[in-house]
């Protein structure tokens, strides 16, 4: 048997832990994507993805009349009457029956104050074609 030979030395425990901390925390930083800065108006993929965030903390509201809106919509949307129980600063974005409708209800949000609202393009058909989830009394499980 041969007796192990000696190494050159070695950096102590800690300062090699703190080297792998270090270069993984830059690797991190180079790999975690940040969610996009909320436009004017976006496509119903952009907030899908910006849903797939987790918890981005955002708001959507359907500008449309009640009926509509009991009958499908995004899920987790609210009415445009209950945007009164929201901060100022809260990100929103906004769909109708119609692009104008939206653009029209987006004005109105910025007037009143909303620092941060997008208005989806295409509505509640646009956000089904990117096989978004829905909710009310005519949704259906994708």
């Amino acid at each position: 048997m041969s007796e192990p030979q000696a190494s050159e030395p070695q950096a102590s425990e800690p300062q090699a832990e703190a080297k792998v901390i270090s270069e993984a925390k830059e690797k991190l930083s180079e790999v975690i994507p940040t969610p996009p800065e909320p436009a004017p108006k976006s496509s119903a993929q952009a907030l899908k993805d910006r849903l797939q965030w987790g918890e981005p903390g955002l708001t959507i509201i359907d500008a449309r009349d009640r009926e509509a809106y009991l009958d499908e919509r995004i899920t987790g949307a609210m009415l445009m009457s209950d945007v009164d129980s929201l901060a100022e600063n809260r990100e929103i974005y906004i769909y109708g029956n119609t692009d104008s409708e939206a653009a029209e209800a987006s004005n109105n949000l910025r007037q009143r104050g909303f620092e941060s609202v997008s208005q989806l393009q295409g509505g509640l058909a646009g956000w089904k074609a990117v096989r978004g989830a829905t909710e009310g009394r005519l949704a259906t499980a994708s």
